[in-house]
C-alpha cells in the first residue's frame, strides 16, 4: 500500500510539473499575442495581466515538481561533511522546517483564495477578472508543494529514499 502512495505521489509531482509547462507556454502566447497585437495597430485588454498569472501558477506548480526531482537548490555541500548519523538528523530537521513553511504557505494562499471568493474580489487590471482564479492555482500548487515536501520528510524519517 506504501508503495502504491509513493506512486502516486511521484505520479501527481509530475502531472504538476506538466502543469507549470502549460502554464508557461500560456505566458509565451500571451506575450506574442500581445507583440502582434501591437504590430497589426489592436488592443487585446489584460494579456499582461493574464501572463502574470500564467506565470504565477507555473512557478508554484514547478515547486513540487522541482523538488520530487532534486532540483532545488539544497545544502549537500553541508550534509556530506556530516557523519551518517548526523547527515540524516540535519536532513530530517531541515524536511521538518520546510514542511512547516510550506504548511504556512499552503494554508494562507488558500485561505487568501477562499477570502477573494467570500467578497468577490477583482484584479485591479484591465481585465477586471475574479481574483480567485489565479489565486486558486497558486494555492493548489503550494498545497501539492506541501504535500511533497512532506512526502519526503516521511520518507526521509523511515529510510524511504
Amino acid at each position: 500500500m506504501i508503495k502504491q502512495i509513493n506512486k502516486n505521489l511521484n505520479f501527481l509531482y509530475i502531472c504538476s510539473g506538466y502543469l507549470a509547462a502549460f502554464f508557461l507556454i500560456l505566458v509565451l502566447l500571451f506575450i506574442l499575442t500581445g507583440i502582434s497585437s501591437r504590430i497589426f495597430g489592436f488592443y487585446i485588454r489584460g494579456l499582461a495581466e493574464y501572463s502574470g498569472y500564467s506565470m504565477a501558477a507555473s512557478s508554484f506548480f514547478a515547486l513540487s515538481y522541482t523538488f520530487y526531482d532534486k532540483a532545488h537548490i539544497r545544502i549537500t555541500l553541508f550534509l556530506v561533511k556530516l557523519k551518517p548519523v548526523s547527515r540524516k538528523l540535519a536532513e530530517i530537521w531541515c524536511l521538518s522546517v520546510a514542511t512547516i513553511f510550506s504548511g504556512f504557505l499552503a494554508f494562507f494562499f488558500t485561505k487568501m483564495a477562499f477570502v477573494s471568493i467570500k467578497f468577490e474580489e477583482r484584479s485591479e487590471g484591465a481585465d477586471e477578472i475574479l481574483i480567485w482564479i489565479p489565486q486558486s492555482a497558486v494555492a493548489f500548487g503550494s498545497i501539492i508543494f506541501f504535500i511533497c515536501v512532506f512526502h519526503h520528510l516521511i520518507n526521509s524519517i523511515f529510510n524511504k529514499d
